[in-house]
């Protein structure tokens, strides 16, 4: 299997000029062709020399997405489905909000985490994606909305998979999205997102940058976090904080918790005030998230009052609380929600 164009760094398009005896500039071009002007084949790159095209036509695959299907929502979000050279799927979603649009990637096709309340791990992990492959999702999105003459401002990696047990592709995909030759998305403007693979946590906030990062928290206390997610009994609560304020100290960034209210299991009174003492102090933002209904999993949504009440328990402790806007409710919303309908018509 050749590698993608979009697999390449950089400096890694530098080094591979060098080797097949091209001028460095050349990298500049090959990027600007597949980031500024977004072409569809290496023919339409125009000033390079023949030999070199064929070259790269040789060399790499330069299209790792097929479009399956594309659902447009009345708010305007919109969720690609995209078909993988080996016949996989994955999810992708452009978000509209009133600072800009978001683009959400995945990393890996399926998940082995096992969040309860998740659609993404129906049928588990299948393998890792390369870094082109989650790149291509944001060109994609890219193409998409060229159209409009709009643009991506932001991205998160909180689509399907965990983007820490596919860590290297994962950083050279924010490499590359950050890239002055390439997308030239800020720093600042893109966050990743992990369950809570703790190693991790520690070589991400080693990595001398101002990414964002989000942890997926769910729960107040280790024992009921063990039965909504999995991956805490490797790497339980008391663990994962300790991570989690080492990038504090390390970064000085702000560390947003995502909290997904599941009705009757972890939105009560007593779980907000547990979290509330849990994070007191700490500079984070806490994101609570509606569950979204996944027929396969069947947790009810928490009711929009107890939603509001839960927010102004963690206010009283003076955390940071937001509530997600809803994106996509008339569309399958739930991350891996689609996959897993294609994946079951196709089976």
């Amino acid at each position: 299997m050749k590698p993608f164009a979009y697999d390449l760094t950089f400096p890694e398009w530098k080094s591979w000029m060098t080797e097949n005896k091209q001028p460095e500039f050349r990298a500049k071009q090959v990027m600007d062709w597949l980031y500024v002007k977004r072409v569809n084949a290496f023919d339409e790159m125009t000033n390079l020399p023949k030999g070199l095209r064929e070259r790269l036509s040789e060399m790499f695959h330069l299209q790792p997405l097929d479009v399956l299907t594309t659902q447009v929502s009345s708010d305007g979000t919109v969720k690609f489905l995209f078909g993988l050279h080996d016949k996989h799927a994955i999810e992708t979603v452009i978000m509209r909000h009133q600072y800009g649009i978001s683009v959400c990637v995945t990393t890996q096709v399926g998940c082995r985490v096992g969040c309860t309340f998740c659609a993404s791990t129906l049928g588990g992990l299948k393998r890792n994606l390369s870094a082109g492959e989650i790149v291509a999702q944001v060109v994609q999105a890219q193409k998409y909305l060229d159209e409009t003459g709009e643009r991506v401002k932001s991205i998160v990696v909180m689509g399907s998979g965990e983007p820490f047990e596919n860590y290297e592709p994962t950083m050279n995909f924010v490499r590359i999205m950050n890239d002055p030759h390439g997308l030239h998305i800020g720093q600042r403007h893109i966050t990743v997102s992990t369950s809570g693979v703790v190693p991790n946590i520690y070589r991400f906030a080693d990595e001398d940058w101002q990414v964002g990062l989000a942890i997926s928290l769910h729960s107040p206390n280790t024992d009921l976090r063990s039965k909504l997610m999995p991956i805490n009994r490797r790497y339980p609560l008391a663990e994962l904080l300790d991570a989690c304020w080492y990038y504090l100290e390390k970064t000085g960034r702000r560390l947003t918790f995502e909290y997904a209210l599941i009705g009757g299991k972890n939105d009560q009174p007593e779980h907000a005030h547990e979290l509330g003492k849990l994070l007191k102090g700490m500079n984070c933002l806490v994101n609570l998230i509606p569950v979204n209904y996944v027929p396969e999993r069947g947790y009810t949504r928490t009711p929009k009052n107890q939603v509001f009440e839960f927010k102004r328990i963690l206010d009283s402790y003076r955390v940071n609380t937001t509530i997600r806007r809803e994106h996509g409710h008339d569309i399958d919303a739930a991350c891996g929600q689609l996959r897993a309908k294609h994946s079951n018509v196709n089976s």
